[in-house]
């Protein structure tokens, strides 16, 4: 092209093609850049709209109907009069002037456009001449807006009315017990055991539902559709009361259970097999509880299946839940399959099921993750491990997530940036599949993906989501893919207005518009300092994930990890490979189950590395640190995250200074143990005996080495006897004594157990409750750790510590017809007399008034005298043996109660009695964890 032809081409750009001209202009250079798909400014016109309809739909949902119709019309009129003016005021306007989308409404920006010459300074006489490019009217932006307010505006008050209409909420109004018939609408799940008391609460199956049909009392029936949550009471007993609604775990902390951190479930959400037609009862041995003994037939229903119920319906407790009532059901009442699932949850089901079955021989994280990893499938992880995972903020890799289908898609298309181009790599190229196939190929994909992991919302959530993802992979514009998520929100919201409260929801929209909008960004800076490209951008992007959703997690959890971006960063070689193993097993275990189980092998290595990984950073003394759960407390933590990236980029020019901020991070998330006694004081030196704060319940330490310590009862929290033995430095336990088998003394010995070498467990021979018995068993027998029982008179050593059992006697796990019979699981508790550097100490468990006289009447009676330390049996209840008391002298008393505890201990009457004998009394619940320290004479207590 000759230069004259050029200058001519350049003069016309800006009219025949106004968007290239400023696409040219915004690159800096007279032709542009030279890659073909570069990009202009930022369209942010989709967002306002999305953002208004996102905050219209959360705040309708349970509006009254006069505010949504007053709403609606006035956006509605507003809207035309904007749309009306807008035309009538565009008719004086040149049809030459060029229109950009994009920018700030109202702002007008010229464009340089050349005639003559070559463009180059001091060349030719080239001349600039400035035309006028005017954006968008932003009348027509504002009416768009109000359009999608009053759209969401309607939608939400149609979903709101659902909970509303029919006669369902006036029947849970009044308790009433119904014969309905339901359709499932979820998977079932369990309820995560939890320590109520001295017991732990009873399992619950919990599953959404639509009431199709209900027979009201007077047997008349009406059909309807309410959602509802079903909660099946199947540790229950068979009768109801006016109280149910208080009783179980309660809908709306399941509810939130569900929705919390990062979109992950926080308690087990199995997907179970379906049903089999011969044996509907039948279920996959991995869905039962750890305290259930036998295996609910709730489990093995899959949703779009019809029942028959009989139950009570109970109002929902919460309000601007997404349920019209709670139906309860006793699993022992008579329920009836009426309908048959569709094909597609049955296919999804038997898909589901070959996972199962393949993963059936793997080690036991692998065998748990893989499921949870490829569909979503939690049901085999066990507490610990699922809270190592909420520690570490990789709880979002066990959730159905767009990150699933993102994978699977770039298997398919290739790596970044080069989905469009000849040079376009994955599997579709090497096959030989054209562009608009593999497109074809990917929405199959996707339709697969969605019917796998069941076409709820969220699933559909992470389809967008994951849709998105995929947008920026394929065609490295991620800048103009902000239009697309802001798209993908709107839909999602005036489709299941509900998704506006969902912090799933929230959170995700959060991780994919960091991954669009900062990752890009930082990756860039990175790279500026020397940093590797695929090290940069990965660091990157968990940076800016958790930098704008830290926030949200926070308000969940009230907490905020310190390991997250180093854990993200470690998972991120194992997620891929995981998750595209675990697909293929999913694939062809319908097919070939050898080759499943064989893919299935080689995806648990990854599987393994990812629970060694989060294992590892929650067990950091350092991993997180606790923060208000509170929107106040989400702010604050924003203005921290800016403040530190703000720091950070002026950090990031002093090398020097980055070690020094990496070092100290460090340290204050290893926390030597001598660093941390240095700082804090805790424990003190020479510390001998150690009550940890764990709330309402028992668990105490015996220093017997360095790094060794004898536990006395776990407490009723795994969490927070692991933290204690942390800061304590526990790492070798040669013997952990377990009084007796209540929830708040055994319910926490997997965080005992959690990464140390235990010798031993010794239990009370009075084995009940019963559930809890066979938890400790199987704790120990997971980990090949021997049980004994203690009995009265035997005697053990382990370094300078050496103790006693006085109770129970022996022979009362022979004879519970026995005089001296324990009542129940508190007055066979084991009660030890030890002795560590010339101090006596009494553990009394929670022994009662009879076995305290007992015990005075017994042989050991005669050791009583004198003690040093006593730890008040029963957490300083108000049923105390004043003789025991008078006998025992202690110097100083130790109760282990948790604060603001229903029960009101410890007991006013049993602190004065105490007192009264000369005791110093000191109480986990006003002064936290204590220490004992001193020899002989000397006695000195510290606090943590």
């Amino acid at each position: 092209m000759s230069q004259d032809s050029q200058d001519s081409h350049d003069s016309l750009v800006p009219a025949s093609r106004p968007a290239r001209a400023a696409v040219h202009a915004t690159s800096g250079r007279r032709l542009g850049a030279a890659h073909p798909r570069q990009e202009g400014p930022t369209d942010l016109r989709l967002v306002p709209p999305a953002l208004a309809a996102w905050a219209t739909a959360a705040l309708m949902l349970d509006a009254p109907p006069e505010w949504v119709v007053g709403v609606a019309v006035v956006c509605l009129v507003a809207a035309g009069v904007l749309l009306l003016v807008r035309r009538g005021g565009t008719g004086g306007e040149s049809p030459r002037a060029p229109v950009l989308p994009g920018g700030a409404g109202g702002q007008s920006l010229r464009a340089p456009v050349r005639r003559g010459g070559s463009g180059r300074s001091g060349e030719g006489g080239g001349q600039s001449l400035a035309l006028p490019v005017r954006l968008t009217w932003p009348r027509t932006s504002a009416a768009a807006l109000l359009l999608c307010v009053a759209a969401a505006a309607v939608s939400a008050a149609l979903h709101g009315a659902d909970l509303r209409r029919g006669p369902v909420p006036g029947l849970a109004r009044e308790y009433a017990t119904v014969t309905a018939e339901i359709e499932i609408t979820s998977d079932p799940r369990l309820t995560r055991p939890k320590v109520k008391g001295d017991h732990m609460a009873p399992t619950a199956v919990l599953v959404n539902a639509d009431v199709r049909r209900v027979e009201k009392p007077d047997g008349t029936a009406i059909d309807t559709r309410a959602p509802v949550l079903v909660i099946v009471d199947a540790g229950r007993g068979s009768t109801a009361d006016a109280n149910d609604q208080a009783q179980p775990p309660a809908e709306a902390e399941a509810e939130a259970e569900a929705e919390a951190e990062a979109g992950v479930p926080m308690h087990p959400h199995p997907h179970p097999q379906p049903p089999s037609t011969t044996h509907p009862s039948t279920t996959h041995p991995s869905t039962t509880h750890p305290s259930t003994t036998h295996p609910s037939p709730w489990l093995t229903l899959l949703p779009s299946t019809r029942l028959h119920i009989t139950a009570r319906l109970v109002p929902s407790l919460s309000d601007g839940d997404r349920i019209a009532a709670v139906l309860r059901v006793r699993e022992s009442a008579g329920t009836e399959v009426v309908g048959e699932p569709s094909a597609v949850q049955r296919l999804a089901g038997r898909l589901r099921g070959g996972l199962r079955e393949a993963t059936d021989g793997l080690p036991a994280d692998a065998r748990a993750l893989l499921p949870g990893l490829v569909v979503g499938d939690t049901a085999r992880i066990t507490p610990e491990l699922d809270e190592a995972f909420k520690e570490t903020d990789l709880a979002h890799t066990l959730a159905v997530s767009g990150s699933n289908l993102t994978i699977i898609l770039a298997l398919l298309i290739g790596p970044p940036g080069l989905a469009q181009l000849v040079e376009r790599r994955g599997l579709a190229p090497r096959l030989g599949i054209s562009l608009r196939t593999t497109a074809v190929f990917g929405g199959a994909l996707t339709l697969a993906f969605v019917v796998v992991c069941r076409p709820d919302p969220s699933v559909l959530r992470a389809a967008a989501c994951g849709a998105v993802a995929l947008m920026a992979l394929a065609t490295g514009r991620r800048r103009s893919l902000i239009p697309a998520l802001a798209t993908a929100v709107l839909l999602l919201v005036l489709y299941d207005p509900w998704l506006a409260r969902s912090y799933g929801f929230l959170l995700s929209v959060l991780a994919t518009g960091a991954l669009l909008t900062l990752a890009p960004r930082w990756s860039a800076a990175l790279r500026r300092r020397r940093v590797p490209p695929r090290l940069a951008e990965a660091l990157a992007a968990a940076a800016a994930a958790q930098a704008l959703c830290a926030p949200v997690v926070a308000v969940l959890s009230a907490r905020v990890s310190l390991v997250a971006v180093p854990c993200n960063l470690l998972a991120e070689f194992a997620i891929a490979p995981a998750t595209v193993l675990g697909f293929a097993a999913l694939a062809t275990a319908p097919l070939a189950m050898p080759v499943a189980k064989a893919l299935a092998w080689c995806a648990s290595w990854p599987a393994g590395w990812l629970a060694n990984v989060a294992r590892t950073g929650a067990a950091l003394p350092g991993s997180g640190v606790d923060w208000p759960g509170s929107w106040t407390g989400a702010a604050l933590l924003a203005l921290v995250t800016v403040v530190v990236v703000l720091a950070g980029r002026r950090l990031l020019r002093h090398p020097w200074w980055c070690g020094v901020c990496a070092a100290v991070l460090l340290l204050a998330v290893v926390q030597p143990a001598p660093l941390t006694r240095v700082v804090t004081g805790w424990p003190p030196p020479g510390w001998r005996y150690a009550m940890c704060d764990v709330g309402q319940g028992d668990a105490t330490v015996f220093a017997a080495g360095e790094g060794t310590g004898v536990v006395v009862d776990a407490g009723p929290d795994p969490r927070l006897i692991d933290r204690c033995l942390r800061t304590l430095g526990i790492t070798r336990i040669p013997l952990v004594v377990l009084t007796h088998f209540h929830a708040d003394h055994v319910a926490g010995l997997p965080g005992v157990l959690r990464g140390r070498a235990v010798g031993a467990i010794e239990t009370t021979g009075h084995e009940e409750p019963v559930d809890q018995a066979e938890f400790v068993r199987r704790q120990a027998a997971a980990r090949r750790i021997p049980v004994t029982r203690a009995a009265a008179g035997e005697e053990r050593r382990t370094g300078a510590l050496n103790w006693r059992v006085l109770w129970p006697p022996p022979h009362q796990a022979l004879t519970p017809d026995a005089l001296d019979a324990p009542e129940g699981p508190n007055d066979a508790s084991v009660t030890l007399l030890v002795r560590s550097a010339g101090l006596r100490f009494l553990l009394l468990g929670d022994l009662e008034p009879p076995a305290q006289r007992a015990l005075l009447r017994s042989p050991a009676g005669s050791l009583l005298g004198g003690v040093d330390v006593l730890k008040v049996a029963h957490h300083g209840s108000a049923y105390q043996d004043p003789e025991l008391i008078r006998r025992a002298a202690p110097r100083l008393a130790l109760i282990s109660a948790g604060a603001d505890n229903s029960y009101g201990h410890p007991a006013p009457g049993t602190v004065a009695a105490l007192r009264a004998q000369g005791a110093v009394v000191l109480r986990t619940d006003e002064d936290g964890a204590l220490a004992v320290a001193g020899t002989g004479a000397e006695l000195m207590v510290a606090g943590d």
